[in-house]
């Protein structure tokens, strides 16, 4: 069974690794200058780097389908640059996943392939997809919706060691970002862990630094930019989140009830892969 997944962030990214684990065969896609901000555990970093592993997957930008194609007999996942996935008309995959967590559908139709999904707020279970998965933290993290949407974004991250919004590091100002820390450094509150021409993005917590924008990349005042951790736990920069991973449950779910069984299917896309 072929899956498309467009966007691979780090949700996206937890979702590729618990449907390659479970045999199914998956490519992504992304923008020319991926803006993820765990960059460790996302596959995005293929698209920069030629290759990437998150945990004890590999990923590796494919130029084209057919190379994409063969990345996939490697046993390893093809990122393409293509955010409009295009490449659905060639590959004609098996189940399309819409994780580029827009909180709104940027083109997904649930024609595109016989299973669609979409991930988070923004789409229309019977409407533009086949099922929507919650991605709001809390009771109903992870559920698959078969009917209406996901819970609509509140611009409030999740509660996690006690912090919400804090956690969050935004750029000072319009520009060109400049990383100072890596991911995984210690940091306190009052720490500099980036700046945008010479304005510094502080810290407002302690605990490790999770995630950041690879220096050089444009931003708008009040972007995203970075991540801090509060639990302080740096091993987990490295690794897929309970959050993404939960996701990629519901996912995995989703593809089953939608296409039936996977020790069941025997169906084959054009590409054979």
């Amino acid at each position: 069974m072929l899956v498309l997944i467009r966007g691979a962030g780090d949700l996206a990214s937890g979702i590729a690794l618990r449907l390659f684990r479970s045999h199914l065969r998956v490519v992504m896609t992304d923008l020319p200058r991926p803006t993820a901000i765990r960059r460790t555990v996302s596959f995005s970093q293929a698209i920069v780097c030629g290759t990437t592993q998150v945990e004890d997957v590999t990923a590796m930008r494919a130029e084209s389908v057919q190379q994409a194609a063969r990345i996939l007999r490697e046993g390893k996942i093809p990122v393409l640059i293509d955010p409009d996935a295009h490449c659905r008309e060639e590959l004609l995959p098996d189940v399309l996943v819409d994780a580029i967590l827009a909180k709104r559908n940027l083109g997904t139709r649930i024609t595109d392939a016989p299973a669609v999904i979409g991930v988070g707020p923004g789409f229309t279970a019977g409407v533009d997809c086949h099922a929507v998965i919650e991605t709001m933290r809390g009771h109903t993290l992870g559920r698959v919706i078969r009917s209406g949407g996901a819970i609509p974004n509140t611009n409030i991250p999740g509660l996690i060691g006690g912090y919400a919004g804090e956690r969050v590091l935004r750029a000072p100002a319009d520009g060109v970002f400049h990383q100072v820390l890596e991911i995984g450094a210690a940091v306190q509150a009052g720490d500099i862990a980036g700046d945008v021409d010479g304005i510094p993005m502080r810290c407002t917590i302690p605990g490790v630094l999770r995630g950041i924008l690879a220096d050089g990349t444009p931003v708008r005042r009040g972007m995203k930019a970075g991540d801090v951790d509060p639990r302080g736990e740096r091993e987990n920069c490295f690794t897929s989140s309970d959050k993404a991973i939960s996701i990629g449950g519901g996912v995995l779910q989703a593809i089953l009830e939608l296409t039936g069984a996977l020790a069941a299917y025997t169906g084959a896309n054009t590409l054979g892969v």
